[in-house]
């Protein structure tokens, strides 16, 4: 096996992100940008919505992907791409090499979504599935590129990657000149980071706000450390940025050119994936929500006009359903509640007619008869109930207990 060090890859310029925003030309869409009027009301300023959820595959990966195995040698693209990914990457590949005539061969893994494995298919790849974990996935499609001579196209870690997601802050510039500050979500950086060298060269004065997710934050200790540095077991809902160690060209441009890095919360990600559906219309994976959920988070902290840019749409029905219901609990607008009665005919009657008085939708009961915590007589009833927000949940419990229920939980 040789190990001679790799040459060192170039930097990403400006001219590169021109470059790319021209071969994207009629493969890419200038997506669009839309204003958000109750962000622009809780910030203080104009809040606008860069919509790339709303781009050919349901996420910026296409103009990445493209511009990267648009500039392999015919050779190259002759010996066929391989990728790894559960999801955005894999279908951005996919549709990239099919525009172009390579083959494309996706690793994702066993327990990918459904409908990202057939959208993955459908636009063209030839689709393998292996391991449990992402890493297990990749390591599978490195190994099948050196067997093969596929070019292992990688997800954010490469110039050209980086430069064609730098096309999104062009079309940020050219439809909100205005801009004061960018907010974006970061994985391994190649989207904040291609943003960053094309709006950076040209507007200096814009401060760009990177998002992680708490529980898959690399990037605040890399920077302290000033090297990439790993996260064991990353754990997020948003799996679009779930990653658990920065790349190391993008880390270098984050580190140069990226104001700031926050945070947010499992929690924050529902509520703000729940406003973009309720409020912008938009479905919004919760990757693509983080820089939403930053601003809910702390709305002072944002100079307007702000743009959000929404990464990707690409959510799982299931994981939907799930998230919603979360994100409506920290709102208080879902209450689960388990509480014990009496066993006797009419009893659960008259427990509806409780909720009923206080206006809470039930949505699911459950019944538990046999226990052995239960008395001879006793019943324990799990609610699933509709609500209006934190004071109305209080209202819900008061108007129980005031009624003789004993609220387990």
């Amino acid at each position: 096996m040789n190990y001679r060090k790799a040459a060192p890859l170039p930097p990403v310029t400006l001219d590169d992100v021109r470059g790319a925003q021209k071969m994207l030309s009629g493969v890419a869409r200038v997506t669009a940008m839309e204003g958000s009027r109750y962000l622009t009301q809780l910030v203080g300023a104009p809040v606008h919505l860069k919509c790339e959820n709303l781009q050919r595959t349901g996420s910026f990966k296409l103009r990445g992907a493209y511009v990267r195995i648009a500039g392999l040698l015919p050779e190259e693209r002759a010996a066929g791409v391989v990728a790894a990914s559960a999801g955005n990457h894999a279908q951005g590949v996919a549709l990239a090499s099919s525009l172009l005539g390579v083959h494309s061969t996706v690793f994702m893994p066993k327990g990918a979504p459904l409908p990202k494995i057939s959208a993955t298919r459908d636009y063209g790849a030839e689709v393998r599935l292996h391991g449990d974990v992402v890493d297990e996935t990749l390591a599978a499609a490195q190994e099948y590129a050196a067997e093969t001579g596929a070019v292992f196209i990688h997800p954010f870690d490469h110039p050209d990657v980086i430069a064609g997601q730098g096309t999104v802050g062009l079309e940020i510039l050219e439809q909100c000149p205005e801009v004061r500050t960018i907010v974006v979500g970061i994985g391994g950086g190649g989207l904040a980071a291609g943003i960053a060298v094309a709006v950076k060269a040209l507007r200096p004065d814009v401060r760009i706000v990177g998002v992680q997710a708490a529980g898959s934050a690399a990037y605040p200790p890399s920077l302290a450390a000033g090297r990439p540095v790993s996260v064991e077991n990353p754990a997020t809902m948003a799996d679009g940025i779930k990653v658990g160690r920065p790349g190391d060209v993008p880390f270098a441009i984050v580190g140069d050119l990226v104001d700031e890095v926050r945070t947010v919360s499992e929690d924050e990600l529902s509520a703000a994936l729940l406003l973009c559906l309720e409020r912008a219309k938009l479905v919004v994976e919760p990757a693509g929500a983080s820089p939403v959920a930053a601003l809910l988070s702390d709305p002072g902290a944002f100079e307007g006009p702000v743009v959000a840019v929404l990464s990707g749409g690409n959510v799982d029905p299931v994981l939907m359903q799930r998230v919603l219901r979360h994100g409506m609990a920290a709102q208080g607008r879902y209450l689960a509640v388990r509480l014990r009665l009496t066993d006797r005919p009419g009893a659960l009657a008259t427990l509806l007619g409780v909720l009923s008085v206080v206006d809470a939708n039930v949505l699911d009961v459950s019944h538990v008869r046999t226990d052995p915590r239960l008395g001879l007589t006793e019943a324990e009833v799990e609610l699933h109930l509709e609500t209006k927000g934190p004071a109305h949940c209080t209202e819900v419990g008061e108007a129980l207990r005031q009624a003789g229920y004993l609220v387990i939980d």
